[in-house]
């Protein structure tokens, strides 16, 4: 498992010791996957939707080389009602009219479902948080976000891909 995340592989597919090989999975195939972990910038978020409060996603940022804000992909998953309920507290103050971004996200993408831009909140680049993800996409987007919280101790201005 080491060696195919050193080689950047998604994870590996393992079988079942004791088990004779059958294709199709009957539950004897597993799927461990290779995750990163990296800080991002939080600059948006998305409207909830159905029985969730406070907030859909958030949207992430980075700087580049050159010091321009590039949108990164969101993350919905890995906070709890009580973390939503903080992160949405937070990010009132921060609240703008129009996109902090100098690089918005690709119009297409394969990944995940379109961001509605008339459904989301911008905020000013200030609050960064952790998130663990499976890759980045070809056209520089993350793939299979979750959340792991806030970084008080790093400030956004550091924070680079």
């Amino acid at each position: 498992m080491e060696a195919a995340c050193r080689a950047k592989a998604e994870g590996i597919i393992s079988k079942r010791v004791d088990a004779r090989y059958v294709s199709g999975d009957r539950g004897l195939w597993r799927k461990t996957k290779c995750y990163e972990r990296e800080e991002f910038i939080i600059v948006g978020y998305s409207e909830p939707e159905g029985s969730r409060p406070y907030l859909g996603a958030l949207l992430l940022a980075y700087y580049d080389n050159g010091g321009q804000l590039v949108y990164a992909g969101r993350v919905g998953t890995g906070m709890s009602a009580a973390e939503l309920r903080r992160l949405h507290q937070m990010l009132q103050p921060l609240r703008v009219k129009t996109p902090p971004l100098d690089v918005l996200r690709p119009r297409t993408t394969r990944f995940g479902s379109p961001l509605n831009l008339s459904r989301v909140t911008w905020v000013r680049p200030k609050l960064v948080c952790e998130v663990r993800f499976l890759t980045w996409t070809a056209d520089g987007l993350l793939r299979q976000v979750a959340y792991e919280g806030l970084r008080a101790d790093k400030p956004a201005e550091d924070v680079r891909r």
